[in-house]
């Protein structure tokens, strides 16, 4: 059973720059590609990028490519997302997942969730 605990959002202005974290059980690196998702507010669900367990392969959405960064800490067993630049767009729930198969996660597919953190750009 993977657990993934994520954590540090909360309000930041446009412009502005936030980091997440999400906090997997032992093993999960090894075994999982890991990912970020976001649901705003009357919308599905999408992907905003994900990491190979190997760290060799990342994907990011296009929405957020040159101003988001997926990162993992293996000593920590943590996945992080720094988000730079952050627009009001950018609010929504995210949320941390995970999938043995990186390309079956890039296309919303995941095996186990986190519960989510909330991020609000103000304008």
């Amino acid at each position: 059973q993977v657990q993934l605990v994520e954590s540090g959002g909360g309000l930041v202005r446009a412009g502005g720059s936030l980091r997440l974290s999400c906090a997997a059980s032992d093993g999960t690196f090894e075994t999982y590609a890991l990912g970020w998702f976001r649901q705003a507010p009357g919308k599905e669900r999408e992907l905003v990028g994900a990491i190979r367990w190997s760290a060799a392969l990342t994907y990011y959405t296009d929405s957020v490519k040159g101003r988001f960064t997926i990162s993992r800490d293996v000593a920590r067993n943590t996945m992080n997302l720094q988000m730079n630049n952050m627009r009001p767009e950018d609010t929504a729930v995210y949320y941390c997942a995970a999938h043995p198969t990186f390309w079956t996660l890039t296309t919303g597919r995941a095996d186990y969730w986190g519960q989510g953190t909330l991020v609000t750009v103000s304008s």
